[in-house]
């Protein structure tokens, strides 16, 4: 946590710690549940700020005692004048497949912290999420970030099923820890290849939360941002938004429509792969996470690997925030301080695994069916899209949207900032609600954080976008 409450003397720690486990006896919570909240209490992170504020909790989730797989989390809540107590939890989960969590959502998108350029201090966001509800970022699977597995064939095994169900399991296992956030409204976000983990997560907490009167994790809704969604749909939405942005040429278009239309998106066979390789060929030296941006001159975290779609390895519009998260988390005060690497892995912190990804084994071609159970069962369901990516940009979202044949409730309109200027556009379906944000990547937060907290703030409402300027 932050340095206002509790600092890290003796006395005022024993203070501190004291008055939170009479604070856990209040919430039902067992004496081992207090050893384990205190034992993962953050009292001061490296570099961080003084007076932040809000507490912060850090460590390991065991999934699968026999294999050794645990998950690591980052717990960040809500600022003490926030009225954390009253505030929802929300899940946070990056895609990749591989990438952590912890190094895109919490330090470079909706965490309060952004790492400095020496790579040893921290500032303050001032667009966090956690001015709204208390933020849960999870490293998963196991074998991201520094969660890890003591079995070596897990890594070359994983893919979604096994995701869902052990990101289910930390769920269960976690809320048993911070018994606090059981029945509170619960939400999941996330962006990228968590538009498969969030719809496959939300489905098994709705097929075990049916028949409950009052469920542990009470499921609200989610909120996903430039998903992958549906193979054919993300393969002909985005093929369409290169060539209709000028990315690609006549005869390029033709080649891809021509070659991935059926194809897989996560990994193309070779005749797709080739007419990808002469699409980025003709990219040219942009970032296709951000086509406005331009590009940091740094090797890619996944490698230059042919066989993988290029903009899914290649990190640019961070800006080289990436590279600064990168040499503070493999500090060794900064992962004591995190209670991580417990196992001392034999390798370095990384952002995004290459075994992972490599070995991602079942990936199913479409979601649409598990969203269309999910907005039967009455989910809350937003998806947004910043609409200068080109990796999965807003056109392919809006057919796999198209796909699942909604009624519309409100038309698309424009909606407007707390500065009064256009921050995007939306369309209210039923049981769906899709909206754009102007100017963002790939990674909305990092590109419009002022517009992404403000999207926040009404989903949490469940309000549709203004469509006029308003007064904020």
């Amino acid at each position: 946590m932050g340095g206002r409450e509790c600092h890290p003397s003796f006395s005022s720690l024993f203070f501190c710690v004291l008055g939170f486990s009479i604070l856990l006896v209040s919430s039902g919570a067992t004496a081992g549940n207090r050893e384990d909240q205190v034992r993962d209490r953050i009292v001061k992170l490296p570099g961080e700020p003084p007076n932040v504020g809000f507490s912060q909790y850090s460590g390991y989730i065991t999934v699968d005692p026999r294999a050794g797989r645990a998950l690591f989390y980052w717990l960040i809540e809500a600022p003490k004048s926030r009225g954390p107590a009253s505030r929802p939890l929300i899940l946070w989960l990056n895609g990749g497949p591989g990438c952590s969590s912890v190094a895109y959502g919490a330090s470079e998108e909706v965490g309060p912290f952004r790492v400095r350029p020496d790579g040893k201090t921290l500032h303050l966001n001032p667009y966090a999420w956690n001015a709204e509800a208390n933020l849960l970022f999870l490293d998963s699977p196991a074998g991201v970030g520094f969660s890890y597995s003591n079995t070596s064939s897990d890594l070359p095994n994983v893919g979604d099923k096994r995701t869902a169900k052990d990101t289910y399991k930390f769920l269960i296992n976690w809320l048993q820890r911070f018994p606090q956030y059981k029945h509170r409204p619960f939400y999941i976000a996330g962006e990228s290849y968590a538009g498969h983990y969030i719809p496959e997560l939300s489905q098994i907490i709705v097929q075990r939360n049916k028949g409950m009167k009052n469920p542990a994790i009470n499921f609200k809704g989610f909120l996903l941002g430039n998903p992958l969604i549906d193979d054919y749909y993300d393969n002909k939405g985005t093929h369409e938004f290169w060539w209709s942005h000028g990315l690609i040429s006549d005869s390029t278009y033709e080649a891809l429509k021509e070659a991935c239309a059926n194809d897989t998106f996560l990994f193309p066979k070779d005749k797709c792969n080739n007419a990808l390789t002469g699409a980025y060929k003709e990219f040219g030296d942009i970032d296709p996470y951000n086509i406005y941006s331009g590009p940091c001159r740094e090797v890619a975290t996944l490698g230059n690997n042919s066989k993988l779609p290029l903009p899914w390895t290649f990190r640019g519009n961070d800006e080289c925030i990436v590279r600064y998260t990168r040499k503070y988390m493999n500090r060794g005060e900064v992962q004591k301080a995190f209670h991580a690497n417990v196992t001392h892995l034999p390798y370095s912190w990384a952002t995004c695994s290459s075994i992972v990804r490599r070995n991602w084994s079942d990936s199913p071609k479409s979601m649409l069916p598990i969203f269309k159970q999910l907005i039967s069962a009455g989910i809350r369901i937003w998806l947004f899209s910043g609409d200068t990516d080109a990796v999965l940009p807003l056109t392919a979202t809006r057919y796999s949207i198209k796909a699942l044949k909604l009624k519309t409730i409100t038309n698309w309109h424009a909606w407007y900032d707390d500065k009064q200027e256009v921050g995007g556009w939306s369309q209210v379906y039923e049981g769906l609600t899709f909206t754009t944000v102007r100017g963002a990547g790939h990674e909305v937060p990092l590109g419009q954080p002022r517009r992404a907290l403000i999207l926040l703030g009404h989903f949490l409402n469940n309000k549709p976008m203004p469509a006029a300027p308003t007064l904020f």
